[in-house]
């Protein structure tokens, strides 16, 4: 009698066994099969202008400390491929999206030309870049030097006024090293 309750125990605690590991592998193929990559499928078509776009920074300064600030934009590269440098600055001259901080460059101000000499781009503004707030002149000069020193051509900026030098801006403009 003895004898027959171990083994109806045994062949009970086998039968546990057998089907807790076929419900047991059952789970894990499940759950593997839920894990796999699956393809990621986006919500809408990746667009031709999309595809064309890439982000510069710009640099403004804060209206309340006057800290220089970068500001990304997403640019059409169609519009930077031929004349990168004039489009650079038409974008700190139109100034910031953020409204924290402020337009640096004189209004009505444009770029007559703008071309690379070795490694120093060299701008020329019309007469209304002159009309710049005094105290601020360093601070202009930064946010055009830190956004067109992003490229990786440019390490120097020279300023002229309508195709002169200005005794204003007769230095050579370099990114400050930290």
């Amino acid at each position: 009698m003895k004898n027959k309750k171990i083994i109806i125990i045994f062949l009970f605690l086998i039968i546990l066994i057998l089907v807790g590991g076929y419900f047991g592998i059952k789970y894990v193929k499940n759950k593997k099969e839920k894990t796999e990559i699956e393809e990621y499928i986006p919500e809408e078509e990746i667009t031709e202008e999309q595809l064309r776009q890439t982000i510069v920074s710009l640099y403004f300064p804060n209206k309340e400390t006057n800290e220089i600030n970068p500001e990304a934009r997403l640019i059409d590269i169609n519009k930077i491929i031929n004349t990168p440098y004039e489009e650079l600055i038409k974008l700190l001259i139109e100034g910031p999206k953020n409204e924290k901080n402020k337009k640096i460059i004189p209004e009505n101000t444009k770029v007559e030309k703008a071309y690379l000499e070795n490694d120093c781009l060299v701008i020329d503004f019309s007469k209304e870049f002159l009309n710049y707030n005094k105290e601020e002149k360093d601070i202009m000069i930064k946010c055009i030097v830190n956004t067109l020193t992003e490229l990786t051509e440019v390490n120097k900026i020279k300023i002229l006024i309508h195709n002169e030098q200005n005794e204003e801006f007769k230095e050579i403009y370099e990114r400050e090293k930290k």
